[in-house]
């Protein structure tokens, strides 16, 4: 059973594989979120044609909040009116599903844990679906790492509770042409869950040294290299998940975020994130079956810090290419946006569209 749910693909109605992105790392505050978000809404907004399918794997739920209108327009209040629907039209919905049946796949009805945030906040394509974040993940993660922990004859306990993110989405396959799936910062059950669903990683750092140690962590954890001994190596994701015959995620993109902060006389940053690109360059020499690209050059998009433009974009939901310059009213308060610098964040924004 477990050898012939490893061979599942996740195909469109043309034949053509439903790609899933990732945006992930363990290390808080590097701007994943922000990220994630006017990455998925800028490609949306960019290919109408696809129908985009947004997973909110984080207990904090901000991406869901973000694409319900965020602070200015009630996008808290919607989101909290998803998680006390009778069945929870959130992520944490679909796991409790999945606890009262945690070996095999139940009748998954997707409709029920998925919503429309165009329908709620008009800044965001219409060919974007959600299913929002949940904090009941965390009370949800120590049943699943319970579930997965249980010895049962002739069944990896471990896959099939690994499996879940990947069976809603072989539900939806037909139904999607691209999924993104914000992550929490973190390794836990519900993070690696979702990572074992995801075809491309986008790893964001920022340009100070516990980026990089970050970043060499994420291999760690994520593909088993470098771990401090042997005796830990039987119980890695990655060689679990390839004694399953399962393919690992692929880096895809390691977005360089917020880098004007670190402009000027800060010559210190420059040299992490290069810093970060010798490390990234001896991996792919080593490991070159964990990228998808060829050349460092090829995988790393700059970011600038979005500064006063993306406070004002988080604060009303709004993609920056949707956003307009100038006094806008944030909450009672006046904020100036100016044109130059939403452009080049617009710019920016389209780089990390351009490398997916």
């Amino acid at each position: 059973m477990d050898s012939m749910m490893a061979s599942l693909s996740k195909s469109g109605t043309d034949g053509v594989s439903m790609i899933t992105y990732a945006f992930w790392n363990n290390k808080g505050g590097t701007g994943k979120t922000s990220l994630c978000f006017q990455t998925l809404s800028h490609y949306a907004h960019e290919n109408p044609d696809e129908r985009i399918l947004v997973v909110d794997v984080c207990p904090q739920a901000n991406l869901s909040e973000l694409l319900y209108g965020g602070l200015a327009f009630r996008g808290s209040e919607v989101l909290l009116a998803r998680q006390g629907e009778p069945v929870r039209r959130t992520i944490g919905g679909y796991f409790e599903l999945r606890l009262s049946s945690p070996y095999a796949p139940p009748t998954i009805v997707a409709a029920d844990y998925i919503s429309k945030p165009s329908q709620y906040n008009q800044a965001i394509p219409e060919n974007i679906d959600l299913i929002a974040g949940d904090p009941l993940l965390e009370m949800q993660a120590t049943a699943m790492s319970a579930l997965a922990n249980t010895s049962i004859p002739t069944t990896n306990s471990w896959l099939r509770i690994i499996d879940w993110i990947r069976d809603l989405l072989e539900a939806v396959s037909d139904d999607y042409d691209t999924v993104f799936i914000d992550t929490n910062p973190s390794f836990s059950m519900y993070t690696q869950v979702a990572l074992s669903s995801s075809d491309r990683l986008i790893l964001p750092v920022m340009a100070d040294d516990s980026s990089r140690r970050a970043i060499q962590n994420a291999f760690s954890l994520v593909y088993g290299l470098k771990l401090p001994s042997d005796i830990y190596t039987q119980y890695a994701f990655a060689t679990r998940l390839r004694e399953a015959g399962r393919d690992l995620p692929q880096v895809h993109v390691i977005a360089k975020n917020r880098l004007t902060q670190y402009m000027g006389a800060a010559s210190a940053y420059a040299a992490v994130l290069h810093s970060i690109d010798r490390d990234v360059v001896a991996l792919m020499a080593s490991t070159p079956e964990m990228f998808t690209f060829d050349n460092i050059e090829d995988g790393v998009v700059e970011i600038r810090d979005f500064q006063t433009a993306g406070v004002v974009a988080q604060a009303r939901g709004c993609p920056l290419y949707a956003q307009r310059p100038g006094k806008l009213d944030i909450m009672g308060h006046r904020v100036q946006v100016k044109a130059d610098y939403l452009e080049n964040c617009v710019t920016d924004a389209r780089k990390l569209v351009a490398a997916l």
